[in-house]
Order: structure tokens, then sequence, then C-alpha cells
């Protein structure tokens, strides 16, 4: 059985479904993820002094750690909101996953 592997996960937030689907979809087309899962959720939040309620879909970026800083960039050229989350942590999958997971970010296995 393969080794296991590293990965990154990455969470953001977009306003609507329409516009994470366009995030996920340009960092995919850049190979700067393997996977983004899209997730609808109800955000409650503090911004500029006032506590705000607000529908928006979470993205779940699954990325390879060489690709950590250009997907970063991209997030901030990319995403509708000024300051956008940006929440990463270092992960361990399965050596078959991590595979998968390098190929799709362009990265050697």
């Amino acid at each position: 059985m393969p080794e296991d592997a590293d990965l990154v996960l990455v969470l953001t937030t977009e306003a609507d479904g329409e516009r994470a689907e366009a995030l996920a979809r340009a960092i995919l087309e850049r190979r700067l993820a393997a996977c983004v899962a899209l997730l609808p959720l109800t955000s409650l939040y503090r911004w500029q002094g006032q506590l705000e309620c607000s529908p928006e879909v979470q993205l779940l970026i699954k990325t390879h750690p060489a690709c950590l800083e250009p997907l970063r960039q991209a997030v901030e050229e990319l995403h509708s909101y000024t300051t956008p989350e940006w929440i990463h942590w270092p992960a361990r999958c399965s050596g078959g996953y991590g595979a998968w997971l390098a190929e799709g970010c362009s990265q050697p296995r």
C-alpha cells in the first residue's frame, strides 16, 4: 500500500453559488487545486463594527503544499470580497489520493 501523502486544506467563502462556482472553476483550471467542495451556509460575523448575517457558500479547497502560495494569490485576485476568508491547514491523505491530488495540481508524484 502506498504511503500517506501531504495535502493542504483551504477554506474561503463567497457571497453566492454562482461566484463560488466561478472561483472554484478558475482555481481548478489554473491547476492550483485538485478538488473544491461547495457548501451553502449562513454566516454570522462582525464586519465594520456591525453584526452581520449572510448566506454564503463555503469552498473547501484540496491542494498540494507546493500550490498553497499561488492559490492564495489567485484567491486574492479573483475573490469578490475585499477581505476574503483564507484559512489553511496541513493534512495527510492516503497515498493513492495523494497521487491523484498531485496530478490534479500539476505536481510530480
